[in-house]
């Protein structure tokens, strides 16, 4: 499988990452002569040095044998022509990155599919619907959701003092609660990533990431000792693109939203755009602001400004100052295990929203590719299907002499999905969903296959 990448910025670098760890023949175009230098020091990849957007570059790369063509530089007008481009010389299909959600209204002009696009990726989008997710589970420093929802990710910090936990074995601990399944995929200790087995302990400290069903998660939370939150107040730092989005579309019904700009005609011109949330010019990293809209209590809050330190500021003001929950937005990933460790809150990059959007898409014809992958946690997540005959289908999972850093979470049997564990068996009929660190894929796919 050809896999073209054109724009090597932190987009296109973890999507080339992620498929570079798989067989597939991954080529990075780029004009920037550092971020080309990155790709090539760094991953498995070819690599081309020119602008993605000429049929000179794009012929270099070969880009008419392309099974995929990703245009993922930061210019939508350089994607839109740079798809055009690589659909003419031949590609088979493309998927495009545009920040710019008019491209894809019924009223535009400018269609994406004029252009050759056969999918559409938008950045804000994709946080916009994370950060969803983290507002309706208020207790996870991150929720991501498998199965069409039935499943659930939930990455759990293990902060109080006396948790029940701490002192037994995981084995155990699923014994004990044996009246619903979960799965722990990895622990994050530090920055380190852990791959728990039976005779792993908890520490104080340590988030812990479950795999259940969603409707156990009050099991889960009764385990955890995290109380069950709903999220009633939520308050927007910044009236950028994913915070108006955000005003948008947390439903009023039930949240009462407020938005904060510090930029008063900004913050004018957005209260006549949103009706729906209160509008208000300050200043989200001012502490006596803060404490004059009664930051503590607030459930949600959200720091989505285009500056990062500035993201960073008001969301550990925030929580010194009471906030039961606090949702920070960052573009630079190497933040983001950084600000889980100290325990500021949720973290969301678009950037990683994106590069996993781009995954999901790839998955529905790439079978083996990864269907996300995470910066805060060294795992991704495969689905995989037993060949017929295969080591995998042998034995139950205990007796299987698998990998120490690669756990099965997940198994689909026709439709129905049931949590693995050591008892559980696969069929040449099943899908399973393998949590694995990069170094144990090619081992737990040759079980698969063989």
């Amino acid at each position: 499988m050809k896999v073209i990448i054109i724009g090597g910025g932190e987009v296109g670098f973890h999507v080339a990452k992620a498929l570079s760890e798989e067989d597939y023949d991954i080529t990075v175009i780029d004009i920037d002569p550092v971020k080309c230098k990155r790709a090539s020091e760094n991953l498995d990849v070819i690599v081309v040095e020119g602008n993605g957007a000429s049929p000179k570059t794009l012929n270099e790369a070969h880009v008419g044998d392309a099974d995929y063509v990703l245009c993922l530089t930061k210019v939508d007008e350089v994607n839109l022509i740079a798809s055009q481009q690589a659909h003419k010389l031949g590609a088979n299909k493309i998927i495009a990155r545009l920040r710019n959600q008019q491209y894809t209204t019924k009223e535009s002009i400018v269609r994406p599919e004029k252009f050759g696009v056969d999918i559409v990726i938008h950045p804000e989008k994709e946080a916009c619907e994370e950060i969803i997710r983290s507002v309706n589970h208020p207790y996870a420093v991150q929720a991501v959701e498998f199965e069409s929802g039935r499943l659930t990710m939930l990455g759990i910090h293990l902060d109080n003092d006396n948790n029940h936990l701490f002192g037994s074995q995981l084995g155990k601990i699923c014994l004990e609660y044996s009246h619903f399944r979960f799965a722990v995929i990895a622990v994050l200790r530090g920055q380190e990533t852990l791959v728990p087995w039976a005779e792993f302990e908890f520490e104080k400290g340590d988030i812990a990431y479950f795999v259940i069903k969603t409707e156990d998660i009050e099991n889960l939370l009764e385990l955890t000792e995290k109380p069950v939150i709903e999220t009633h107040r939520v308050m927007i730092i910044g009236g950028s693109k994913i915070g108006r989005t955000l005003a948008k579309e947390l439903p009023s019904d039930s949240i009462n939203v407020r938005l904060i700009e510090s930029n008063r005609p900004k913050a004018g011109k957005i209260s006549h755009k949103i009706d729906k949330s209160m509008i208000i010019y300050g200043d989200g990293t001012d502490i006596e602001f803060l404490k004059s809209e009664n930051i503590q209590e607030v459930d949600s809050f959200i720091t989505v400004t285009e500056n990062e330190k500035t993201n960073l500021i008001s969301g550990l003001l925030a929580k010194h100052l009471g906030v039961k929950q606090s949702i920070i937005h960052v573009s630079t990933s190497e933040y983001i295990p950084t600000i889980k460790e100290i325990g500021a809150g949720a973290v969301i990059s678009k950037n990683l929203s994106t590069v996993n959007a781009i995954l999901k898409e790839l998955h529905s014809d790439l079978t083996d590719a990864p269907v996300m992958t995470f910066d805060e946690i060294d795992v991704d997540v495969i689905e995989l299907q037993p060949e017929k005959g295969s080591i995998i289908t042998q034995k139950s999972l205990k007796e299987l002499n698998l990998p120490k850093d690669c756990i099965i979470g997940m198994i689909n049997h026709h439709g129905k999905i049931r949590i693995a564990h050591g008892a559980s068996i696969l069929t040449e009929d099943d899908i399973a969903l393998v949590f694995s660190k990069s170094k144990a894929i090619d081992q737990i796919k040759k079980m698969f296959n063989e």
